[in-house]
């Protein structure tokens, strides 16, 4: 990290100190396709403020420096989740990393960033990756309304202070920016595994009293790959930038579909005895 900003002809003509600007290297996983066989790393210096967001210093590579850098962002305020990657080694979102949390206590010291895709995804192109394989097995976990063959014409109302309600305040902001997917370690030694989030999906609809697709979706998260392979390691609750708590919404999956399946025995118990 290199002060850059030392101007005393602001502190003259203002009377107030200027902000202090860094240069700061960032170490970049580049990888394309079409021109690389394996991936690289490059180092970009850019100079930040410590307001700035290492999406800003992304911003400013593309923008000034290397038109050809590839990453995804849209509303740039962490409601989009397009964002996610790998910063210093934790997956977070670009937009929510303010530098001055990044920036070292001695200012003599030289600040590198390293930048590169979230892991559990194919890399499209540097810092992009496909993301559905994610999204299918948000699909897998049946993480859709399922309003029936003949839905009602006026849905039922779900109370805020209802304790179906309280049961999924802790999940239901997810934004599917597939941070908790990344940070889980059964989903890096478990291809198959659902993952936090497709998981905390079928969590919230579990509890709502409006949905007709419960036995389905109890049934398609309760295999190998489904919350019983869940660990507990807390991972995904650790690194969710919406402060969620996917680890909470698995365990309440497990209590449910053991339910479940102790009712199923019930029954077919009942019915031998008959």
């Amino acid at each position: 990290m290199t002060l850059v900003a030392d101007d005393a002809a602001v502190v003259e003509s203002t009377g107030e100190a200027p902000i202090q600007s860094y240069l700061v290297t960032f170490n970049i996983r580049r990888f394309d396709p079409e021109v690389d066989a394996e991936p690289r790393w490059v180092d970009y210096d850019v100079e930040l403020y410590p307001t700035d967001r290492v999406l800003d210093a992304l911003h400013k590579i593309k923008w000034e420096v290397d038109g050809s850098l590839s990453f995804r962002r849209s509303c740039a305020h962490g409601i989009c989740g397009s964002d996610a990657m790998r910063i210093n080694g934790v997956n977070r979102l670009a937009c929510k990393v303010l530098m001055r949390d990044m920036l070292p206590k001695n200012p003599k010291k030289q600040l590198t960033i390293t930048i590169e895709p979230i892991r559990g995804l194919p890399v499209e192109k540097d810092l992009v990756v496909d993301m559905e394989p994610f999204f299918e097995k948000w699909r897998r976990a049946h993480g859709f309304f399922e309003p029936g063959a003949n839905p009602p014409d006026d849905f039922a109302t779900v109370a805020p202070d209802s304790p179906a309600r309280q049961e999924v305040d802790a999940g239901i902001e997810c934004i599917n920016c597939g941070v908790c997917y990344a940070a889980c370690d059964v989903v890096a030694w478990n291809p198959d595994y659902l993952g936090p989030a497709a998981l905390n999906r079928a969590w919230t609809l579990v509890n709502d009293v409006r949905d007709r697709g419960q036995a389905a979706r109890l049934e398609a998260v309760s295999g190998d790959a489904g919350c019983q392979s869940c660990h507990t390691h807390m991972s995904c609750t650790e690194h969710c930038p919406k402060a969620l708590a996917p680890t909470f919404a698995i365990a309440g999956l497990k209590r449910a579909t053991a339910r479940s399946a102790l009712k199923r025995l019930s029954a077919r118990h009942f019915r031998r005895s008959a």
